[in-house]
């Protein structure tokens, strides 16, 4: 079995960013793919399934469920990275690949929780998902105007297998210091110095467990809905993969790598406003995730 990789230690500034602004550039290099854009990001359309209601209504329904913070017994840290890789899968799509993390079951339809920006660089209109049995699923994307300019995305895939679904947690609650653990699959791993391997027909081999804690909470959020900086080394591919806290349970969502290209544009608030230099030196260092709470009170509000 594959060891968890655990990094508590401040690292220097990775060759590769994945940005937070709405305008963005993600470079990959050596050959795993490339792409430009100096747009917001912009949702694939999806080809129509009758296997799936593309309705707000379905969405508050769903949400209204997952938003009671349903409790749970005490889970022994020791199982977390267990639970991690249970409810964590992996996106495919035509041009890349992303994670995320199932947040619920209902009859033999799975709803998948990731980034806009994963399913947005995935492209084409349809996706696979990798589950943690080793399966490959058929995923389609819900469409919600509920989430807003948020980096969040749900997708849905069908199985008559059963899968574990993550405890939702309160993020209201969190502290600067609280021991969290983020999971996703990497789009690469360094073999040896020379050595870049492409981990998309890894499998479940390309799963990464990182370790970590709390290291800011700012009361404003930043542009697309991230409120959460830690420090556990998130790669690219990572991204839409679960933030975990020390009960196994869901408190944000992966979206933002350390020290992004952009520099301090990519620490822009939602009001517009930017922090200051001495601020922004703090921020550049962590991984930042849109807390949970995000979410659920996006799907508060009244079916439209």
């Amino acid at each position: 079995m594959e060891s968890n990789k655990v990094d508590l230690r401040r690292r220097s500034p990775p060759q590769v960013s994945l940005l937070l602004s709405p305008t963005w550039i993600w470079v990959v290099h050596l050959g795993v793919f490339t792409v430009f854009s100096a747009s917001p990001l912009v949702s694939p359309s999806v080809a129509a399934n009758p296997s799936f209601t593309d309705t707000d209504l379905q969405l508050h329904q769903m949400s209204q469920t997952i938003a009671q913070f349903p409790g749970t017994a005490a889970i022994l840290p020791d199982s977390v990275p267990a639970i991690a890789k249970l409810v964590t899968v992996r996106i495919l799509g035509d041009r890349g690949t992303g994670s995320g993390v199932i947040i619920k079951h209902q009859g033999q339809t799975y709803t998948v929780l990731t980034n806009a920006h994963v399913v947005a660089e995935a492209g084409g209109n349809g996706y696979t998902i990798l589950t943690a049995d080793g399966q490959l699923h058929k995923g389609v994307r819900l469409h919600s105007a509920q989430l807003g300019n948020d980096d969040l995305a749900l997708v849905q895939f069908s199985s008559d297998r059963l899968y574990k679904v993550v405890v939702i947690g309160n993020s209201n609650i969190l502290s600067v210091g609280e021991t969290v653990y983020a999971s996703g699959f990497p789009n690469w791993r360094i073999i040896n110095a020379n050595t870049l391997a492409d981990t998309r027909d890894w499998g479940l081999q390309a799963f990464e467990l990182t370790q970590g804690y709390i290291g800011m909470l700012p009361n404003q959020a930043l542009q697309q809905g991230y409120q959460l900086g830690y420090t556990n080394q998130i790669e690219p591919g990572m991204s839409g993969g679960p933030v975990l806290d020390r009960y196994g349970r869901l408190i944000a969502i992966n979206g933002g790598l350390k020290y992004p290209l952009q520099g301090i544009i990519a620490f822009i608030f939602a009001d517009g406003t930017m922090p200051s230099q001495a601020l922004f030196e703090q921020m550049e260092t962590l991984s930042w995730a849109i807390p949970t709470a995000r979410f659920q009170q996006l799907f508060r509000q009244p079916a439209k």
